[in-house]
């Protein structure tokens, strides 16, 4: 072998050397760093910029591991905690997810994040006869059963119709859906927190409900004349069937459809009951008055 060779095999030698020697020293200092910080822990952090009142999804998070040192108080490291939950401020990509950063659903929040887009949160009010005993919780689903009036006088005439069928409930009153049933209050005087639990309460006298735009225009005009004529009846968690609209339910065809006694012309021979004026006799009409029903809303008798 040559000089050449010799010179280039002794530098091969001292530079593996060398580099075990820096691979060696990185190891030793990597695990006293270690041994300093601590073991490493799993967190929760924001997987993208989280907006200020944005509802937190599976999306947003990621997990990683940190070591033990640098881990934040109160930083979440579960996931499935605070799913759900909304972010009081900004959280910037890769930034803790801290529980004091969130908030739980509910009237400091608001419940517009709750409403589905290009739909329109209405409330509407109730008691215990026209929202089934005040047993409605958020996130029922109802139907709305609506009474309309027309006419006037002898021709007045109210018919019945199932407005809406699998309405989504937003709120009973400040109970908000995915918010914890309770209504924490403080104390002036006594600095102390009271606690009120809403599982069985009963005592809103209002439904938020999620409708499209046309349908609150038209539950507003039933508001804004009749407020006391909306009636909820409550489904089925697991029922999503949608009834074929059904006629209009009134006087006359209640009447018909028991084997009662019909006015007007829809059974024009039938004989009056004891107590019950007849057709044609002084104030009663000799023809069943006419209503006109929105198209939207007409049952399949085609009224």
């Amino acid at each position: 072998m040559n000089q050449d060779g010799k010179n280039f095999l002794v530098a091969l030698i001292a530079g593996l050397v060398a580099a075990f020697l820096m691979f060696s020293y990185s190891q030793e200092r990597k695990a006293e760093v270690e041994r300093e910080l601590g073991d490493r822990v799993t967190v929760v952090v924001a997987k993208k910029n989280i907006l200020e009142l944005q509802t937190i999804e599976d999306d947003l998070l990621d997990m990683v591991e940190i070591p033990k040192i640098f881990v934040q108080p109160g930083a979440v490291n579960k996931p499935d905690l605070i799913i759900g939950q909304v972010a009081a401020t900004p959280i910037q990509k890769g930034e803790q997810i801290l529980f004091n950063k969130l908030l739980q659903p509910g009237a400091d929040t608001g419940i517009s994040l709750q409403v589905s887009p290009t739909k329109r949160a209405l409330t509407i009010p109730v008691d215990e006869t026209r929202g089934v005993a005040k047993l409605i919780r958020p996130g029922d689903r109802v139907d709305i059963i609506v009474a309309i009036d027309s006419g006037k006088g002898i021709q007045a005439k109210r018919d019945v119709i199932t407005m809406l069928s699998d309405v989504a409930v937003l709120a009973t009153g400040s109970n908000v859906v995915n918010n914890l049933p309770r209504v924490i209050e403080y104390d002036p005087n006594s600095k102390s927190v009271m606690q009120t639990n809403l599982v069985g309460d009963t005592k809103y006298t209002s439904i938020t409900i999620e409708v499209s735009p046309k349908e609150a225009q038209d539950l507003v005009y039933i508001l804004s004349t009749s407020p006391g004529n909306i009636f909820f009846t409550l489904r089925n968690p697991s029922d999503k069937s949608l009834v074929p609209r059904m006629p209009s339910s009134s006087a006359e065809g209640i009447a018909f459809s028991y084997g009662g006694i019909i006015t007007g012309s829809a059974n024009p021979g039938a004989s009056a009951a004891p107590g019950v004026a007849a057709p044609g006799a002084p104030g009663m009409p000799s023809t069943a008055p006419a209503v006109t029903i929105p198209p939207q809303y007409r049952g399949s008798s085609g009224r």
